[in-house]
């Protein structure tokens, strides 16, 4: 009998919107209810290289490593890093490296093999490119994943959000739920209704979550508990 892996695509609307400071609060709150997770960042773009070893460090795959609490390998969790702050498959390119489907779909099977769930994380948003004729969406389906959006709650985050939700349907990928992160304290015009707005467009759930946590570590945050249940669910 086959085993059932679970696992949850993670992407924004945008680049630069908090999916890793939401991965992190929601690998916390699963692991405070006892399941083991592991993040997966298949591929990330502008990494710094350490001086003693000269390898290209991932800080975001380090953080969601650091999160989850998760004994698997950096070469697992990130196996392709390169340094210039690009699409993964320019980056790719540029290093004569080419981000292999079937290495990304091994890493995470192994993953999911050795934990309850999986939270895999994007390089900015859904169409962003791995290959000439692969992106993260290609990638949701050929892992049979469930997609949960993070949403940059800024002026334009309307238009994104039902882009990215347009796309995932049309993909027949499923959507989880929509993460409204507000990036700071101070609330423009746009902030301040996008929430309202979106509980009126959007179907699948909407949550809520502030990107300050007054010194916590984000995985210390019980702001992510119900949507910690949702991932779980899937």
């Amino acid at each position: 009998m086959a085993v059932q892996l679970r696992g949850v695509l993670i992407t924004g609307t945008d680049t630069g919107v908090g999916k890793t400071f939401v991965a992190c609060g929601i690998a916390g709150a699963l692991r405070r209810r006892g399941f083991s997770v592991a993040p997966f960042k298949p591929a990330e773009t502008g990494c710094v290289r350490d001086e003693k070893s000269q390898r290209l460090v991932p800080a975001d795959a380090e953080l969601l490593r650091q999160a989850t609490g998760t004994a698997a390998s950096l070469e697992t969790i990130c196996p392709y890093r390169f340094a210039p702050p690009v699409a993964p498959w320019v980056a790719a390119e540029q290093a004569g490296v080419p981000i292999d489907p079937q290495r990304l779909e091994q890493c995470y099977r192994e993953l999911a093999a050795s934990h309850d769930i999986v939270l895999v994380e994007t390089a900015g948003g859904i169409l962003v490119p791995l290959g000439e004729n692969f992106h993260y969406a290609d990638l949701a389906r050929l892992l049979h994943l469930p997609v949960l959006v993070v949403i940059g709650s800024k002026l334009g985050a309307i238009n994104h959000t039902l882009l990215t939700l347009e796309l995932l349907q049309s993909a027949g990928l499923t959507t989880v739920a929509c993460v409204l992160n507000h990036p700071n304290r101070e609330m423009d015009s746009a902030i301040a209704t996008n929430e309202h707005t979106l509980r009126r467009l959007v179907r699948a759930p909407l949550y809520v979550v502030a990107n300050h946590i007054d010194g916590n570590l984000p995985w210390d945050n019980s702001g992510f508990d119900a949507l910690a249940s949702e991932v779980a669910r899937c």
